[in-house]
């Protein structure tokens, strides 16, 4: 009698051995192979909108950020003698409205008077002193 029962026993666990194995085989296929497969199509579509979404935020947040530039309306000539000291020299325009035009003249007072420097400057909203913007 007692070689049946262990015949029984041993039968129970091979039977209980078989369905967790079995089982778990099922689960690993389950996890490993036929979800995966299943969510890798709307996993990558999921990542591509992330990455579009990032690129999207930064545009965004890089616009905002972004101030446009105003450009001045009003751009003046100094005159600088040989020791760099501001000079007047009289009948000479030195108030202009357009920096082109500043530049122009700058450059044909630059032929007329070569012992002058002359500075093209600006007064920019945010900053307490004029601004240079080119100079000869």
């Amino acid at each position: 009698m007692r070689s049946g029962s262990r015949g029984s026993t041993f039968g129970t666990f091979m039977i209980i051995g078989t369905a967790v194995a079995a089982f778990s085989s099922f689960v690993y296929r389950l996890f490993g192979d036929t979800i995966p497969t299943i969510f890798w199509v709307h996993l990558k579509e999921v990542g591509a909108a992330l990455i579009m979404l990032a690129v999207f935020v930064f545009a965004v947040a890089w616009l905002l950020k972004a101030k446009p530039h105003k450009k001045p309306q009003h751009y003046f000539v100094k005159v600088f003698d040989l020791f760099g000291q501001e000079f007047k020299i009289e009948g000479m325009r030195t108030e202009f409205k357009t920096h082109d035009v500043a530049w122009s003249f700058m450059k044909n007072y630059k032929k007329s008077y070569p012992l002058y420097n002359f500075a093209l400057v600006s007064d920019l909203p945010n900053s307490d002193k004029m601004t240079i913007f080119r100079y000869l």
